[in-house]
């Protein structure tokens, strides 16, 4: 909590110093993140708010005021009026700081000032009360301000964001028509679509754009969970179920990392890694039905030519002889294109992405092409040029 004005105890952290004043008493702007539990608050920010001579709010229904009560810490609501059509934000602003500045002029103690969040993800809360604008609202003002600080009493942690995305999410599948007529059918083409999008910016090379495109990658997970989670059938499952269950499976195949298990390297990662894969596969497969193979769980929906990249490497991690690879070698151009496969993988090269990168160049050269008939460049690019 201030000592005084501008000051700091020994070891209170996430307090800015701001405005000062003499006889302008002490206001403290506490701010929290509706993205971490009410009342789960710094050391300082509680001895800030047990210290205060008030504690206002603008926001009777501000997500931290039951901790408070329940902590035996009274609040007071104050009007604070919401900024309306041509009506300046800022003039709020302004307005807001000066009905503190009054409060802690007044009060026989330091005033604690609960800066409210967002009311949804991604829009302001309406109130003016921005703690960063507040404080620099209370630096312009004339006369004797208080000695103001921003206390942060709670923050955000690692992958808070994506609770605004399962919010935003709520909201959308509630109050958006579009949103709330999807099923996992309707939504099947972008959940193909999507990562296209963002393989397509990631062979760009512009990282702008794969952090967008990963994000409607994200969207697409969420939404899927948000649809399952309302079936009432017996097969619904949520957001959280779909991440609980990937992290069981990262933390059940590594076992080096999680269990204590010895490796030598990346090679022997890999080796336990398809141990426990087939012992998964034997214990998903049904008593008495067909046994498991190496190739279960291989999905023949996946463009052709990772599919047969896919089978093969399957195969050859199990120890399937190599001759099988080209049975049927030379009945048609699919065999052809199957035993290139497996020279490709020989070679150490993922041959879909190879056939992309092929594909990129033979359209920089039909581009170029296109271009010189236009009269747009003198001539084609010569054979060996960095267009092919």
């Amino acid at each position: 909590m201030l000592n005084g004005p501008g000051e700091r105890e020994p070891g209170e952290a996430g307090t800015v110093p701001a405005a000062r004043g003499a006889a302008g008493g002490r206001l403290i702007l506490l701010v929290t993140t509706p993205r971490v539990a009410p009342g789960l608050l710094t050391l300082a920010a509680w001895d800030a708010l047990r210290g205060a001579a008030r504690v206002l709010c603008g926001d009777a229904g501000h997500p931290q005021l039951p901790a408070l009560a329940q902590a035996g810490i009274a609040s007071e609501i104050i009007d604070v009026p919401a900024p309306a059509n041509g009506v300046d934000p800022e003039a709020v602003t302004r307005q807001l700081a000066r009905t503190l500045a009054a409060a802690a002029a007044q009060a026989p103690g330091p005033v604690v000032w609960l800066a409210g969040g967002p009311a949804r993800p991604g829009l302001g809360a309406g109130t003016g009360d921005d703690a960063g604008a507040l404080l620099s609202a209370l630096h312009e003002m004339e006369g004797h301000a208080p000695a103001a600080a921003i206390l942060r009493g709670s923050a955000d942690l690692p992958g808070a964001r994506l609770l605004d995305l399962v919010t935003t999410m709520e909201i959308l599948r509630a109050e958006c028509p579009w949103d709330a007529k999807q099923t996992h059918e309707s939504l099947a083409p972008h959940l193909l679509e999507e990562p296209y999008e963002a393989l397509e910016a990631l062979e760009s090379g512009d990282q702008l754009a794969l952090r967008e495109e990963l994000g409607d990658v994200l969207l697409q997970v969420v939404f899927h969970a948000k649809v399952a989670s309302e079936r009432d059938d017996g097969t619904g499952y949520t957001v959280d179920d779909v991440a609980d269950g990937i992290v069981a499976k990262l933390i059940r195949r590594h076992p080096h990392v999680f269990a204590g298990v010895a490796v030598s390297g990346a090679d022997e990662v890999k080796q336990n890694w398809d141990a426990i894969k087939k012992a998964e596969r034997a214990e998903k497969a049904p008593p008495g039905g067909t046994p498991s193979s190496a190739l279960d769980g291989v999905p023949f929906g996946q463009p052709a030519l990772a599919l047969a990249a896919q089978l093969q490497r399957r195969a050859t991690r199990a120890g399937i002889p190599e001759e099988l690879l080209g049975a049927g070698a030379g009945r048609g151009i699919g065999d052809s294109l199957f035993t290139l496969v497996a020279g490709a993988r020989t070679a150490g090269v993922d041959p879909e992405m190879e056939l992309r990168s092929a594909a990129r160049r033979f359209s920089d050269r039909v581009r170029a092409w296109e271009l010189a008939q236009s009269g747009s460049l003198p001539q084609r690019p010569a054979e060996g040029s960095p267009a092919q």
